[in-house]
């Protein structure tokens, strides 16, 4: 299976650069896998398609603003993106320029409050660094840290919390779940009074987020580990669920990926915690999930890999190819995708 069998056209103009005033009047594309058909709808009509005894899995993680400008002792400009905290205050990070940041150098943040010495590379291509602070190194990337919008985003955030779901808890993601970012406290009340559960889980998203795949044949792709928390509530929701004949919707790849990570096929889901690099793409055969809310993703990603294993290559790439007709706006700002 090649890369270039996940492409796409995308006019630049379809990329969406700010979030919508509301967050619920994006619009829905519903996908029906078995009868190959496609409607255009608007989000809160995502109502329409669920059913008493359902459970609908979110991420509650929170992105943290983890791109922290520094700068080495000769006076360069670093730029630093906080990815996974190894503990003694040791982080793996990105640098840019990274050719400039050999292992040895010291960069200095926060008007002198933090300095971070570079102790190893990895085999990504970022930097181990270890940091020296008076206060915490989560109190500095707070005050002085950015949000670490994606590339293709060029406009700057207004509000940072439009680039937060309404149910985010868990600090710890360096990029959104943007399949969330659609709801509404409204919206989930209303979910909720009709009989759907609702079942939260943690994902932080990592490195992955930001990785292009680079190899020609998909299956040598590697992913990036990150980090998961299956609650014991979360996996009774689901486990009771399942028994009574509901579906199981996720709202989002970091949560498929998830309940994929964790499902054995005939035994009910557990409380646990852990490091998954799950690669989804076509041939792979689903334990957990019935039903997707998903964004639309960027040509040749994981992403568009993974709702390609769900939903059929050919009928993904046809649908995006009519969104694109219909004008929907792309990625993390941008409209949303049910596929049943």
């Amino acid at each position: 299976m090649l890369l270039e069998d996940f492409d796409y056209f995308l006019p630049e103009e379809r990329i969406a650069q700010v979030p919508l005033e509301q967050r619920d009047m994006s619009r829905l594309m519903v996908l029906d896998r078995k009868n190959k058909t496609i409607a255009h709808r608007s989000f809160r009509d995502v109502l329409e398609y669920l059913k008493p005894g359902d459970v609908l899995v979110i991420n509650d993680t929170r992105v943290v603003p983890a791109r922290l400008y520094g700068n080495r002792r000769s006076g360069a400009k670093i730029e630093t993106l906080f990815l996974r905290n190894l503990g003694d205050d040791t982080w793996e990070c990105l640098v840019k320029p990274g050719n400039k940041v050999p292992v040895g150098d010291v960069i200095v943040f926060a008007d002198g409050q933090m300095t971070g010495t570079v102790i190893d590379k990895t085999p990504s291509g970022g930097r181990v660094i270890r940091f020296e602070t008076s206060r915490t190194v989560d109190e500095i990337v707070e005050e002085f840290g950015e949000m670490p919008l994606p590339h293709y985003i060029k406009h700057k955030l207004d509000d940072p919390e439009r680039y937060q779901t309404v149910y985010n808890e868990h600090k710890g993601s360096v990029a959104a779940p943007t399949a969330g970012l659609h709801f509404t406290p409204e919206l989930l009340s209303e979910i909720e009074q009709m009989g759907v559960k609702i079942a939260r889980l943690t994902l932080h998203v990592g490195l992955g987020t930001f990785r292009p795949v680079k190899v020609e044949n998909v299956e040598e792709h590697v992913m990036h580990s990150e980090y998961y928390i299956v609650s014991k509530e979360c996996a009774d929701t689901v486990n009771e669920a399942r028994r009574n004949g509901g579906r199981v919707i996720a709202v989002g790849t970091t949560v498929v990926r998830t309940l994929e990570t964790v499902a054995v096929p005939g035994e009910d889901f557990e409380e646990c915690s852990g490091w998954t690099d799950i690669f989804i793409y076509p041939g792979y055969e689903f334990k957990a999930v019935d039903c997707m809310i998903t964004n639309f993703h960027l040509p040749k990603s994981t992403l568009l890999m993974l709702v390609s294993a769900f939903a059929d290559r050919e009928f993904i790439l046809d649908a995006y190819k009519k969104a694109v007709e219909e004008e929907y706006r792309f990625f993390s700002f941008g409209d949303s995708m049910l596929i049943l």
